[in-house]
């Protein structure tokens, strides 16, 4: 179930493209769980896709947190966020593949995002445990997996394990080209 392999860096362009626009709306997709001043996070972030529409959706006074394994995937994230006007509204954090280093955001947010990610991660209930402990009592975490590496099955034994950590589905959105849920607090 869950894997060593970390997308590198350099592969990340394949699929975080302006085309990508075409199957994932990140103002649309995210606008019903976070709002104007609201605190998310992006893990996982790759070089931002998802965390600009996140701090668009948020406003100039919300906050929202990429955090990332790579260098070189933060750094792209600040670049884009320079260029789009954003980066008062985004932090970005390296995180290290067992801990994601975010104690002080501890039940702060009002949505965790883990786009094509988890199956990357090489514990996921620790990593869905810690990302439990950020969200506010009504937070959410938004699991979204690829079709072409997680099977469903895959997929229902890491919500089985999410709701182990205290995460309940509310809903399970449609994404094109993945397997979803929007998880809360139980």
């Amino acid at each position: 179930m869950p894997g060593e392999h970390v997308c590198p860096w350099w592969v990340i362009r394949t699929f975080d493209n302006p085309l990508r626009r075409v199957f994932h709306q990140p103002e649309k997709m995210l606008g019903p769980y976070v709002g104007e001043g609201g605190r998310a996070a992006d893990i996982g972030c790759g070089i931002g896709f998802f965390t600009l529409g996140l701090a668009r959706l948020v406003g100039d006074s919300g906050r929202v947190y990429a955090l990332d394994l790579q260098r070189k995937m933060l750094d792209g994230v600040e670049r884009r966020a320079a260029k789009a006007g954003l980066s008062g509204r985004i932090e970005t954090r390296q995180v290290a593949a067992d801990d994601l280093r975010s104690q002080d955001m501890a039940g702060s947010l009002d949505l965790a995002l883990a786009f094509w990610m988890l199956h990357e991660v090489p514990d996921q209930g620790r990593f869905l445990r810690q990302t439990r402990e950020l969200l506010k009592p009504n937070g959410r975490c938004f699991l979204v997996e690829p079709r072409m590496h997680v099977t469903q099955g895959n997929f229902e034994q890491s919500l089985l394990l999410a709701s182990e950590f205290g995460l309940k589905i509310e809903q399970r959105p449609r994404v094109s080209l993945s397997r979803a849920a929007v998880l809360t607090l139980r």
